[in-house]
């Protein structure tokens, strides 16, 4: 067999086309998915089983048996219980609602409806319940159910056109074709019924954008590759239908192995307090053996004396035994310095903060209707202490939209900026109105250009001005179209290109059509049609483009576009004086973060021409060195150009990046950016977005080929970095965790300046390997930004895990495809952006919102605030439960270590549910140190956070010797107090009960004033929570110390008249003063003296917030134009290799009538064509394009 029924063994894959019971017995999975965890049989055993994996609740689960035994339990089961079934309930009804809505979702996806061919016949069927080897019809703007092969569709030798927004979050259409041989299937459905060729190809995988594999059908082989294949996810676009036979279905299609398994995230303060949890069981554990020891002394030397009045022999009383069920009596008394409603509490806080998220307006982005999405509750803190982000570019940073900005034609810029004749720069931006296009069908009237003097050219007739606008709607790939309105539609293949043809068409150089031999345009009216007589094409080495055409003169010209470094080196020396022009308004327009292009022509000899022309016939012909031949023949023609000027594209930004960008940067958040683009475009966003900036010390560009070049390429830079007196470590080197953290930490703080790190998806493979991901992360941590180009989703969730396993650092991604699941399930945080049409990010993500500047609010805001009410909302819980249940511990030594609680056992079970849950929730939930604005404006308020300043084992530490210092004095004043104590009545008030109210009282006064020493922000609900908590415990003592309630429950209720009696004495209301004083002013005086002494950002911005009763208006940040001598080229354009082919061939034409078969046509349709070339090439990842498809008139 060629594949094992465990899935993970399966080696690779045999599907044979309508024929399911051979497919069937390699148990291939069907097309239904399950995002959810749960089913109804299973959501008992494995929900409770992942509760119980907290350390806290199988606590509680030990101290409810222990309970259960009467021998050792002083106080009653419910006291545990009825808080533990509440916690567990809690989490299951979210864990279930959370899991109906995966289910929900996973319904609405298996029940859509698809063509399926069935017994020769076409039926819609559920995509649950498609199979591999079905064959499936598609129509126009429908999702792909399942990863097919084409075998046919709508178009011209089986082309199809798709849209990949769900994959990788680009809008703009891809091409994929058919086998020559199925393609003639068309629509015949018997003949697609007969179709019974088998595909052997490679095993699932979450690779998006490579296949391999072999189609057998009519006793002969065709190769299969990532261009024949539609993955799920996917939708069909400008193409009326086509027929596909699925080869991987469900679970194992590419766009959910991409989505991997969800994993299980906790934040750093979970794992601490299972840690915490741990000790203070180590610390209970400890006073459980001094109290059960203790008992143990005492009944030998004091409690012999009791025995022959209570009856009891030697053996019943053992001292030794007695201590044993002492100390484990203790545990159960003293278990409530972790009370389960902690974790109760903790959810609360958790579920309300995630509201809060999801209710901001100003997370909301009206332009879609789509609101932030917190999507999990339990990670909220942990926004609140990011050190990486790591962001995909396309649809995340930027829009998808090119527009184009601006040009030099003939050494004069146009658009944002003109020279006049006296050289003075003039800013025409101010309140300038856009150019009024001429008013016509071949408009967009979405395009806005600025500068009149261009279109006052035109109209003149400049030479210049026409060639240059000419070139632009001659060179390119675009095709035409007229839609059924009769309006012209353009699809690009480039969104560069779009923009470009897009101007010059609304400057009156309008692409009208193309053939494989002809270019008609019209010129200002004029149709005109040019004679394509030559294509030579885009690739990443040669980063160009020409035409070469006659016009109806005769004229044979040359048109080309291209990167300004490589296109310089080919112009005629004549064009020096123009060149020195140029390339200074390149450089500024590089330096205001727009994508270039050189733009020159070439007037040919007609007579040269024939004779190139032969020799690249000769080439194409060749079997061996064909490529280097055809590369060297465009070089030679490619030469002697004259330069026109240059063109400058804008990569529209998402509104508020630069500023967002600059912000976290400034709260110590570094920014890697982690893009499938290739290099030039990740570069030139990179400078677009201020992430790079030519005041950079250096930028280091890893791009070697193999391990050693990679090796060395990284030796170089940290040698720039460190300098050459820095001992480095090899990758062979092992330190221990700790010690290399500090390390780095020490390295870190000694470099000066700031340097950038970019590296490419190929050199990033190597740098991964073992013996060099330590050099890398080293040099990567140390500069100040991150870009990988051309990365897998593989190796963003590889850098993720790096620096999460290597760094000990808290990391957030974000991104919008599919190509980003990997990596936002790895880091700590993943964030999907809502407002691009694909949602498999945001299916994956912790929380969505529409905009990356949303990124800003989320973390700085919400995040901060999370942690800071976090860190005081525990650090006061634990606080009061030393308080209130070490007071035991004093007792004990009073008592006989007899395990008598010093409170009413009823006052026990309501101080953490009732008495004090309140007030510590509205402060958890509401508090806040600063406003939402001054967050946003003082980012340095982050660190904190990041440092883990407000809540760590340190501060736990305090909080406990604070909470210690409190008991001793809620203990040992009363008791000192009422040692000889006579009331007003003459009366003895130094009785257990007066005493244990006394405390009691004393305790809920102490914390209720100490949280609202605590609380920053105040609300009605602090007042009614924690002033309704004082008044509530007095409501309820009274109530339960009455005549009546002792009557209907006498054994429940022992503590009859003790309230009134108590606290009519004037001396207990002195004691509980004196209580209060002293256990709160201390903390006043320390407060007092370190907010004056040693004030924090924070508190110097709330003393101001208090002295201001308005905030200043933060002055915007705008983007600083960057200016510099040095020569920068902006150079980037997302151009796929193999288009020119492609338009030659004609192979993307519709013909207007069927040609006829002949025996000729075949030979060439079978013969070596451009589709096979360009599958032989790599290919380039396009950037998106988040307009529409087509490009309407």
């Amino acid at each position: 067999m060629f594949c094992s029924k465990k899935k993970s063994l399966e080696l690779e894959r045999i599907v044979k086309a309508n024929d399911c019971e051979y497919n069937e017995k390699f148990q291939y999975a069907d097309n239904r998915i399950h995002t959810s965890k749960y089913n109804i049989l299973t959501f008992l055993p494995i929900n409770l089983f992942e509760q119980f994996q907290r350390v806290a609740n199988a606590y509680f689960l030990f101290l409810l048996i222990l309970q259960l035994i009467p021998e050792i339990s002083s106080l009653t089961w419910f006291t545990t219980i009825v808080p533990l079934v509440l916690v567990i309930t809690m989490t299951a009804v979210k864990d279930a609602t959370d899991d109906y809505f995966r289910h929900k979702s996973d319904n609405q996806v298996n029940n859509r409806q698809s063509e399926v061919l069935i017994d020769g016949k076409l039926q819609n069927e559920k995509w649950m319940n498609v199979k591999v080897g079905d064959i499936i019809k598609l129509e126009n703007n429908q999702f792909v159910a399942a990863d097919l092969l084409l075998l046919s569709s709508s178009e011209p030798h089986g082309l199809c056109y798709i849209e990949t927004a769900e994959l990788d979050g680009e809008t703009n259409l891809k091409v994929r074709h058919a086998l020559s041989v199925t393609s003639e299937l068309g629509t015949d459905i018997s003949r697609l019924a007969k179709f019974d060729g088998i595909v052997v190809c490679e095993a699932p995988n979450n690779k998006l954008d490579k296949f391999m594999g072999v189609l057998s059908w009519n006793d002969s082989k065709h190769s299969l590759d990532n261009k024949k294949i539609i993955l799920r996810g996917c939708v069909l676009r400008n193409t009326s239908w086509c027929f596909g036979m699925v080869i991987f279905a469900g679970p194992d299609t590419k766009l959910m192995q991409n989505s991997g398994k969800t994993k299980f995230k906790r934040t750093s303060i979970d794992r601490l307090m299972n840690t915490l949890v741990l000790w203070i069981f180590g610390f209970l554990v400890c006073l459980g053996i001094i109290l059960g020891t203790g008992n143990s002394i005492w009944e030998s030397q004091v409690g012999d004396q009791f025995r022959m009045f209570l009856f009891w022999n030697e053996r019943e009383k053992n001292p030794v035994f007695s201590g044993f069920l002492t100390f484990w009596s203790y545990i159960i008394i003293l278990n409530t310095v972790v009370p389960i409603s902690l974790y109760v509490s903790v959810e609360v806080i958790r579920l309300g903060h995630s509201y809060f998220i999801n209710w901001d307006r100003k997370m909301y982005y009206s332009g879609k209707a789509t609101p932030a999405e917190a999507r999990t509750t339990t990670l909220n803190e942990e926004l609140g202490q990011i050190e990486y982000v790591f962001s995909d570019k396309t649809g995340t940073l930027t829009q998808n939209i090119m527009t184009f900005k601006k040009c030099s034609i003939n050494g004069r810029i146009y658009a944002g900026e003109v020279h006049d004749d006296l050289a003075q720069k003039t800013d025409i931006t101010k309140k300038k109105e856009p150019v009024d296009f001429p008013v016509n069908l071949r408009v967009d009237r979405t395009f806005e250009f600025f500068d009149h003097h261009l279109m006052e050219c035109i109209k003149l007739g400049d030479p210049k001005v026409h060639e240059f606008l000419r070139l632009l709607a001659l060179c390119h790939t675009v095709m035409s179209e007229e839609n059924s309105a009769g309006q012209l539609v353009y699809q690009v293949q480039s969104p560069d290109e779009g923009a470009l043809v897009t101007a010059a068409r609304n400057f009156g150089f309008i692409f009208k059509s193309r053939t494989p031999e002809t270019i008609t345009i019209e010129e200002l009216g004029t149709r005109v049609t040019y004679q394509l007589l030559a294509f030579l094409d885009f690739n990443n080495i040669r980063k160009r483009m020409s035409v070469i055409v006659r016009n109806p003169e005769g004229q044979i010209k040359l048109y080309s576009k291209g990167a300004d470094t490589i296109l310089f080196e080919k112009l005629h020396p004549s064009n020096e004086d123009l060149l020195t022009f140029t390339s200074d308004h390149i450089s500024e327009f590089a330096g205001e973060g727009l994508r270039t292009l050189a733009i020159a022509y070439r007037d040919l000899d007609d007579k040269y021409f024939k004779e190139w022309h032969k020799m690249l016939e000769d080439a194409n012909a060749a079997t061996d060195e064909r490529d280097e031949r055809i590369a060297g023949l465009y070089e030679e023609i490619e030469r002697d150009l004259m330069l026109l000027g240059a063109t400058a594209v804008e990569d529209k930004l998402q509104e508020g990046v630069i500023e967002t960008i600059t912000s976290l940067s400034l709260a110590n958040i570094k920014i890697w950016v982690l893009t499938g683009d290739k290099q030039e475009t990740a570069i030139n966003i990179g400078y677009a977005c201020n992430m790079l900036t030519d005041d950079m010390n250096d930028v280091f560009i890893i791009a070697g080929n193999t391990a050693v070049e990679v090796r060395e390429e990284l030796r170089k830079a940290k040698e720039n970095l460190f300098g050459q007196n820095r001992s480095f470590s090899n990758g062979h080197a092992v330190f221990e965790k700790k010690q290399q953290l500090e390390l780095d930490s020490v390295v870190e703080e000694t470099v000066t300046g700031d340097y950038a790190l970019i590296i490419n998806g190929h050199s990033l493979a190597h740098a991964l390997e073992s013996d060099v991901k330590n050099d890398l992360l080293e040099l990567a941590c140390m500069c100040k930004t991150v870009v990988c180009c051309r990365v897998t989703p593989l190796q963003k969730a590889q850098v993720v895990e790096l620096v999460k396993k290597h760094r000990n650092a808290v990391t957030l991604a974000i991104g919008d495809g599919a190509n980003d699941v990997g990596m936002i399930k790895s880091a700590h945080i993943g964030v999907g952006i809502s407002g691009q049409e694909g949602l498999q990010a945001v299916l994956a993500s912790d929380y969505s919102f529409a905009q990356f500047r949303y990124l800003q609010r989320l973390l700085l805001v919400h995040g901060r605030w999370s942690y800071f009410r976090m860190c005081k909302f525990l650090c006061y819980f634990f606080y009061k439960n030393f308080a209130f249940t070490l007071v035991h511990f004093w007792f004990g030594f009073f008592c006989g270590f007899s395990a008598q609680t010093v409170y009413d056992q009823w006052f026990i079970t309501l101080f953490n549910i009732v008495y004090t849950s309140l007030p510590v929730l509205a402060m958890g939930i509401f508090d806040q140190d600063v406003s939402d604005q001054n967050s946003m404006d003082y980012p340095q308020l982050y660190k904190p956070g990041q440092l883990n300043l407000l809540f760590n084992k340190r501060k736990f530490f305090i909080c406990m010797a604070h909470g210690i210092y409190t008991s001793s004095a809620l203990f040992f004043i009363p008791y000192g107090a009422f040692y000889s104590v006579a009331g007003e009545d003459g009366q003895h008030i130094a009785d257990y009960q007066s005493f244990a109210v006394t405390m009691a009282t004393s305790l809920v006064i102490v914390v209720s004033v100490q949280i609202a020493l605590d609380t920053s922000y105040w609300t009605v609900i602090n007042h009614v929570f924690i002033w309704g908590s004082i008044a509530t415990y007095f409501s309820i003592l009274f109530i339960m110390h009455s005549n009546g309630i002792f009557g209907i429950f006498p054994d429940q209720f022992s503590f009859v008249g003790n309230a009134r009696h108590s606290l009519t004495q004037k001396c207990v209301w002195l004691v509980i003063l004196l209580t209060t004083v002293a256990s709160v002013m201390p903390v006043v005086a320390f407060r007092y003296l370190k907010v004056d002494l040693f004030p924090t950002l924070s508190d110097q911005i709330r003393q101001w917030q208090k002295a201001q009763k308005k905030a200043r208006p933060l002055q915007s940040r705008r983007p600083q134009t960057r200016r510099s001598s040095s020569r920068k080229s902006g150079y980037a354009f997302a151009h796929q290799e193999g288009y020119g082919e492609l338009i030659t061939s004609g192979k993307n034409m519709r013909a207007k009538n069927p040609p006829p078969t002949s025996g000729l046509e075949k030979t060439l349709y079978n013969s070596t064509s451009w589709i096979e070339n360009l599958c032989k090439k790599t290919t380039d990842t396009v950037s998106g394009f988040s307009q529409d498809k087509t490009v309407k008139l």
